[in-house]
């Protein structure tokens, strides 16, 4: 038989099952357990937003619809644009979220690969910037961007001169 004991830091953290510290509260507590953090679904959604745009292939976010309506907004001073948020539908729990995506893929990108690298580059940003499990990446890809096609912002038709 074997008797095993540790000093103060050494084989112990605060808050394991092990801990002298376990179930207090106040000024000896650890510091995680002081007070609850709410992340508001908005938060999750313009991670979710950013981090689908940095993926390269994806043109835009959001269909058909709501591309047009916020491209329009976007032009409108003091409108209040949203556009991190555009094609971006979350779920947010006390630990985990979901996301739903709406995308518009560049012509010409392997669609598979470019879904698989949002969804990846989603997952990380978002879990390493909250904590929370993101337990599924929805992908609906529902446009692809010709070359030849212009882009909303880039039109000057219909602009007052």
């Amino acid at each position: 038989m074997t008797d095993k004991t540790t000093s103060a830091g050494e084989g112990s953290r605060p808050g394991t099952d092990d801990s002298p510290l376990k179930g207090r509260t106040g000024a000896g507590a650890p510091a995680e357990t002081r007070g609850k953090t709410t992340i508001a679904d908005g938060v999750v959604a313009k991670i979710v937003g950013t981090a689908a745009r940095e993926v390269p292939g994806v043109h835009g976010l959001g269909a058909g619809m709501a591309r047009a309506m916020g491209a329009m907004r976007e032009r409108v001073p003091g409108a209040g644009g949203g556009g991190a948020t555009r094609g971006v539908k979350v779920e947010v729990g006390e630990r985990q979220t979901a996301v739903d995506l709406d995308v518009v893929v560049e012509y010409g990108e392997s669609i598979v690969d470019v879904a698989g690298d949002v969804r990846a580059n989603v997952i990380t940003a978002v879990e390493r910037m909250t904590g929370l499990e993101v337990v599924e990446v929805n992908i609906a890809v529902g446009d692809v961007h010709l070359p030849d096609d212009e882009d909303d912002t880039d039109s000057d038709e219909g602009r007052l001169k």
